[in-house]
């Protein structure tokens, strides 16, 4: 089942060249990963140190067998020192909705 991953952070003023860069390598260690569909990134209107990026793939585990490799632990943490406060993650499936 597809789900989208939607991964909020906000950076220090000033760090866009090492930010895009980062960002870029991110993106194309995932694209090497199993499950991987696309990804997203979304700056925010009211605030354009806020990155909203939406990261799609095929299963959840597939998403958190991303999210728990040392590749992706050693770009997340390049990725801290440009940023204020904690990077923020929320899954969503594909579905219908059971709102039970």
């Amino acid at each position: 089942m597809l789900v989208k991953v939607l991964i909020k952070r906000k950076f220090k003023k000033g760090r866009a060249k090492e930010v895009n860069a980062l960002l870029n390598e991110f993106r194309a260690g995932a694209m090497n990963r199993k499950g991987y569909v696309s990804g997203h990134t979304l700056v925010s209107v009211s605030n354009p140190q806020t990155l909203l990026v939406i990261s799609t793939w095929q299963s959840l585990e597939e998403w958190q067998e991303w999210k728990d490799s040392s590749a992706r632990k050693t770009f997340e943490a390049m990725m801290e020192i440009h940023q204020e406060g904690s990077t923020l993650y929320e899954a969503y499936e594909l579905k219908t909705p059971s709102l039970e």
